[in-house]
């Protein structure tokens, strides 16, 4: 069994920008694959191919209404009585045509007949059964839905590259595909380091707390549109660390929490080394500055692993600035940045000068203002939770003013897309 070097945790020569870890990591990052998958199972993911239209949709010139189907001409003055001649439902087909001085009653999405290019609503007739009274005049091709007018046979009608929601959902249906060729969602393994750290339902000894960070990243990891595979806690030995790595390098990637900064039990660094490569592990952040990041070796596979803090509130805050965008990356979004603002600052936010710093902030949109959610230490998970953006302040600078304007990360928001 190969050892772990007591100088394979040293401290970071420099510790990298956010922008430039946050490069690193995403030109780091593999692209997946795409995949098959039933329509309904593609909400949220990206189309991998262009989707083309088979057929005009809709496939036949129809009643957007429920009314009577008429001439233009008969009805360019009101009152005006027209003979019933028939009537069509949704779902059958004319075999009459309107002439002259004639109507057929028509419900929404019946095809039109022959003759006919205007629909009045039943609302503005007596709704005769024989012979029909217009009581307003109608222009010429109101209430009509021509053919093709949403869909074009041939026509490119959703591109690559698409981010799927409702609507795309859709459009495909209309198209008649049963199932769509998507680019894979990363299955990520999420698991905790630390001896300290005991599951939610066992008793809490002194010195012990429970793993909130397991629980938060994997729903992180969900919210980003990608499979969370929720393993286990792992004790400070490099064995146990080992082993848990073997396991978890199956994935698409990997998230731990804790045993990244060089105190003799934090492990997490010298065997991501031994088993694959570390790229960095220091940030000039705070909170989060101890985040690693590297690949593990399985076969031919490289997978990327993020080793987070273990202070909840940075591993959560560190996900949301870097993992998050190289999820997404791998899931094939071509933009993987929130939206961002700028806002008046209603306190003063102190802050190391050398750091660039993230407050976890309040922003009133209404009139463009942001508060901090309170107190900004590192363990103050519920920060996060009363939190709507994140408020970015940049190194050179220990305090920032009442007055101030600011910018912010908006973590409410999704990407653009």
């Amino acid at each position: 069994m190969a050892t772990v070097s007591a100088t394979s945790a040293k401290t970071a020569d420099r510790s990298l920008t956010v922008d430039e870890a946050l490069e690193r990591i995403l030109g780091g990052v593999p692209s997946l694959p795409p995949h098959e998958v039933a329509l309904l199972d593609a909400l949220g993911a990206v189309l991998a191919e262009d989707a083309v239209a088979v057929h005009d949709v809709p496939p036949f010139t129809n009643s957007a209404m429920d009314g009577y189907a008429v001439r233009g001409e008969d009805v360019a003055t009101a009152p005006a009585r027209l003979r019933v001649v028939g009537d069509i439902a949704a779902g059958a087909y004319p075999s009459e045509l309107v002439g002259p001085g004639e109507a057929m009653r028509i419900m929404t999405g019946a095809p039109m007949p022959d003759g006919a290019d205007t629909v009045v609503r039943v609302e503005d007739t007596d709704n005769g059964m024989d012979v029909v009274t217009i009581k307003r005049a109608t222009e010429r091709g109101l209430s009509v839905r021509g053919r093709g007018e949403d869909l074009r046979v041939g026509e490119v009608v959703i591109p690559r590259g698409t981010v799927l929601r409702p609507a795309e959902i859709g459009v495909l249906a209309t198209t008649g595909r049963p199932r769509v060729r998507v680019v894979r969602r990363p299955r990520v393994a999420v698991l905790s380091t630390g001896d300290e750290v005991v599951e939610l339902d066992a008793p809490i000894h002194p010195g012990q707390i429970r793993d909130a960070n397991r629980y938060s990243l994997s729903a992180a990891v969900g919210a980003a549109g990608c499979v969370a595979w929720t393993l286990g806690i792992v004790g400070d030995t490099p064995e146990a660390l080992r082993a848990a790595l073997r396991d978890a390098s199956s994935a698409d990637a990997v998230v731990t929490s804790g045993g990244v900064s060089v105190g003799d039990h934090d492990h997490v660094k010298p065997v991501v080394s031994e088993m694959g490569t570390m790229d960095f592990w220091s940030i000039a952040i705070r909170p989060g500055r101890p985040l690693a990041f590297g690949e593990l070796r399985d076969g031919p596979r490289r997978v990327p692993i993020f080793g987070l803090p273990g202070n909840p509130v940075s591993s959560l805050l560190t996900f949301e600035l870097f993992v998050r965008p190289a999820l997404l990356r791998m899931a094939g979004h071509a933009n993987v940045a929130r939206p961002r603002a700028r806002a008046r600052l209603l306190e003063r936010v102190d802050k190391p000068a050398q750091l660039r710093f993230f407050a976890r902030g309040i922003h009133d949109a209404s009139d463009d203002t942001v508060r901090t959610t309170g107190p900004q230490g590192s363990g103050i998970l519920r920060s996060m939770s009363l939190a709507n953006c994140l408020i970015d302040l940049p190194p050179g600078r220990e305090r920032h003013e009442p007055g101030e304007t600011v910018d912010l990360i908006l973590t409410d928001q999704p990407e653009a897309r």
